[in-house]
């Protein structure tokens, strides 16, 4: 097969991409152990990739959105791509899934090392460890059940928590990290391809194929520098465990290969043909259009019972008379507002869960009450007309915690886009409160009720809270997520043309904060398909 007949055929069965491995000399002993007395750095196992993004003084922001990744049902729709990388120690796996990479161009990639899946051992193992008499290169030092649980929950689009292993002390940190979103998952270690459930999980296996001499000698450079070791110790414990193990665990798992990448890094061509066929797998994903199926919907049922307007008494109807008067100062319209919005916020608090509460009063009596029956109560705002909710449940919730969102339209496809979230920890067993202005197709909050679920929210749990709403997004996020709680202070008939809610209150981002619409970080406020 011509390198021209590789470049158009269709990956399938294993291909070996042979060079010449004579090199330049590069990888020389010389060149790659560290200097006598250089310092030593503190290893860990954490190696994930983040999406593109922007820091300012006071936020992170994402330049490169997530599009959806459920369909109008809030389903998932469709799984990360997964790239399982498999090769001898220090043959070069990482250097290949970045370079991979960055050939991809690719927002939200997730780069998973097995290293940071090795087990937490015992103070014998640990003995053994500190003498480099413990077998690091075998199957059973790896914790393949949490590896295949975390690395199937990733696929699926969902929130994981990953150790982070230190190879100094040959223990697992304290704080994991957490990952979440990705639309392509590279996976690389010595083991890739060592058990069937995690096989299953791989959308296509590389194996990377480099000389033994240069393994060893990266192996000596990476341990000494990075993993504070000294060069007895490496060569015993590669003598004595890498090269056995090398020899009979992973080499025999290079037939199962669906590329073999010789020379690592350097090989451009088989990294140009992975590149091309997960460019094509890609788009063979049909991409989804929530925004268009929400819009095009023909809503013919009553109201779903889970909706909850506030009642629409003289003070609130006088209320909605000032805001949506398009002649209202911005200081009335934000007065006024911050008026609905704490009526809003203290109406959705009667939907969390209580239990009868028996106290005494100063003078002596019980008095039987009621008090909240739950772990936590979150409130998440969608940014950025989200936020201007948040004084409201602080000042009727104390000690409440807050998570942010930040969801845009791409202007292109017209789908929403998730750029940033900020959630905290433990967000899975709380009473969430999820935070908009207004809501007209219900494509935006489609998405941040789905990032409350990825996060092992409870469906239940969800209370989306809005000022206002149009029928077609009560609709919408009522028939994908009929557990969901939708509680507005009042539900429009209609949209225009250009999905505004009719009659609607304008764009509340741009009235509140005083600005004139071309604020582009974040539209996810406007009455727009974001919405």
């Amino acid at each position: 097969m011509t390198l021209q007949d590789c470049a158009g055929a269709r990956i399938s069965g294993c291909w070996s991409l042979r060079s010449d491995r004579s090199g330049s000399g590069e990888d020389s002993l010389d060149r790659l152990l560290p200097p006598t007395g250089a310092p030593r750095r503190k290893s860990t196992s954490l190696n994930t990739t983040e999406p593109p993004l922007l820091r300012t003084g006071t936020r992170t922001v994402y330049t490169a959105g997530r599009p959806p990744w459920y369909d109008e049902h809030g389903a998932q729709s469709k799984e990360a791509f997964v790239i399982g990388l498999c090769g001898g120690s220090a043959s070069g796996k990482t250097t290949v899934a970045n370079k991979i990479i960055e050939a991809l161009d690719v927002p939200w990639v997730v780069l998973l090392s097995m290293d940071s899946f090795y087990k937490v051992l015992s103070s014998e193992e640990q003995t053994l460890a500190a003498s480099n008499d413990y077998n690091f290169d075998h199957p059973g030092a790896f914790d393949f059940e949490l590896l295949v649980a975390t690395l199937r929950k990733l696929k699926q689009g969902r929130s994981v928590k990953i150790p982070v292993y230190d190879f100094t002390t040959h223990g697992r940190q304290k704080d994991w990290k957490n990952v979440y979103g990705a639309s392509v998952i590279i996976f690389e270690g010595i083991m890739s391809f060592a058990d069937k459930e995690l096989l299953q999980l791989l959308d296509m296996k590389i194996f990377v194929d480099t000389d033994s001499d240069i393994r060893l000698v990266r192996r000596l450079r990476r341990d000494i520098t990075e993993r504070g070791r000294d060069i007895e110790g490496v060569i015993k414990q590669y003598n004595k465990f890498v090269k056995p193990a090398f020899e009979q665990y992973i080499e025999p798992t290079m037939r199962l290969a669906d590329i073999v990448v010789p020379r690592g890094g350097g090989n451009m061509v088989a990294i140009d043909l992975i590149v091309q066929h997960v460019h094509s797998q890609l788009e063979e994903q049909r991409e989804l259009t929530v925004r268009a199926l929400l819009a095009s919907a023909q809503q013919t049922q009553p109201l779903p019972q889970t909706l909850s307007v506030l009642e629409s008494t003289p003070q609130v109807k006088g209320l909605h008379t000032i805001i949506r008067n398009k002649e209202t100062s911005r200081d009335e319209f934000i007065f006024y507002s911050k008026r609905l919005m704490r009526l809003l916020i203290e109406h959705a608090l009667r939907f969390l869960p209580s239990q009868p509460s028996v106290v005494q009063t100063p003078q002596g009596y019980e008095y039987e009450g009621r008090s909240y029956n739950g772990k936590g109560i979150t409130g998440v705002s969608v940014l950025r007309a989200g936020e201007t909710m948040e004084p409201a449940l602080r000042a009727v919730c104390k000690d409440v915690r807050i998570g942010k969102i930040l969801i845009q339209t791409n202007i292109d496809s017209g789908e929403p886009e998730l750029h940033y979230l900020r959630l905290p920890k433990d967000i899975s067993e709380d009473h969430v409160i999820l935070m908009d202005s207004t809501v007209s197709t219900g494509a935006a909050a489609m998405m941040a009720v789905r990032v409350l679920l990825d996060h092992e929210v409870q469906e239940e749990n969800i209370a989306l809270v809005s000022l206002l709403m149009a029928e077609l997004g009560v609709h919408s996020v009522a028939y994908a997520f009929p557990k969901v709680k939708i509680i507005t202070t009042a539900v429009d008939k209609s949209l225009d043309d250009l999905l505004h809610v009719i009659p609607g209150i304008g764009d509340f981002g741009d009235r509140y904060f005083g600005t004139d619409g071309s604020d582009s970080w974040s539209d996810e406020d406007h009455e727009q398909p974001s919405c």
